[in-house]
């Protein structure tokens, strides 16, 4: 008996170790299934089709594997002017996005006292309302008859025939409306964690309004500003909606192309190899920029 008393005294502790060894593996098991099932598996599926090709005289939507690489240099040459204008259009939505959200999340963090918190629900408000329904009715606003056109018209420099919808013009207005919160609430997180006192000490050490903004608030908020653009520039990239709403033809985006391809051509080769090279380019683009901004710790 006190043979069998010694050996459970010892396999007790061991046993709870390793349980509590075990305990992070199964508290990661359900992302990490819901990772693989849901990316690395749809991941790989896609990389499958993007080699394939369609036999000839083979039914619509029939492919067969045959490691055609090819078909992303094919896919690349055929659609390369609505590939450089999707990074084109997020770059400027995302520039002006910064602009406006930089001095909103400022004025929320510093500045509003009492109605930061009605603030900071404005900010957010428009996720309440579905991302389609926001993007239709900017429609309304840049319209023939709408405010903004109606405005315009007023002004002795714009002609009578001026529309503002089907425009560049309007798709960039709409990607930056719509991604404006990704980018104001990680400014407004990282401009809020500055202490009060580091701008006093520059204000203590003579330093005017502008160089303490300058030397001190924004190297402060970099983190938030990194974390914003990022955010933002991201999902305006492979966006499609705004394209296909306030556009025309003309202003078509790599996210209308896949679509396309995907759901109305059913030339799934194709759409799965521009899919991976966009993500292959924002990944590129990402690191590069996260490099160059000092904040590696972000990747």
């Amino acid at each position: 008996m006190a043979f069998l008393h010694a050996v459970g005294t010892h396999s007790g502790p061991k046993s709870g170790l390793k349980s509590r060894s075990l305990t992070p593996y199964l508290l990661l098991a359900p992302g990490l299934i819901w990772l693989v099932t849901f990316f690395i598996i749809p991941i790989f599926s896609l990389a499958s089709t993007s080699t394939m090709v369609r036999p000839e005289g083979a039914a619509l939507g029939t492919y067969v594997q045959e490691l055609r690489f090819q078909n992303y240099l094919d896919a690349f040459r055929e659609n390369q002017e609505q590939y450089i204008r999707s990074f084109l259009y997020a770059a400027i939505a995302t520039l002006l996005a910064l602009a406006i959200a930089y001095p909103l999340a400022y004025m929320i963090a510093f500045k509003s006292g009492k109605y930061r918190n009605i603030l900071l629900v404005l900010v957010v408000a428009p996720f309440f309302t579905s991302f389609l329904l926001r993007t239709v009715a900017w429609t309304q606003i840049l319209g023939d008859e709408g405010p903004v056109v109606s405005t315009l018209k007023l002004l002795p420099f714009f002609s009578d025939s001026l529309r503002l919808t089907a425009t560049p013009f309007a798709v960039v207005s709409g990607l930056t409306y719509n991604f404006l919160p990704f980018m104001t609430l990680p400014l407004y997180a990282s401009l809020e964690r500055i202490d009060p006192k580091t701008l006093e000490a520059a204000g203590d050490l003579y330093a005017n309004g502008f160089t303490t903004f300058r030397k001190v608030t924004v190297p402060l908020s970099m983190p938030g500003v990194v974390a914003g653009t990022l955010l933002t520039f991201i999902p305006a990239s492979g966006d499609y909606v705004n394209a296909a709403i306030l556009g025309s033809p003309k202003t078509k985006m790599i996210g209308n192309v896949i679509e396309s391809r995907f759901f109305a051509v059913v030339d799934y080769p194709t759409a799965a190899a521009l899919s991976f090279t966009l993500m292959a380019t924002i990944l590129i683009l990402v690191t590069i920029y996260i490099r160059r901004a000092g904040t590696d710790e972000l990747v």
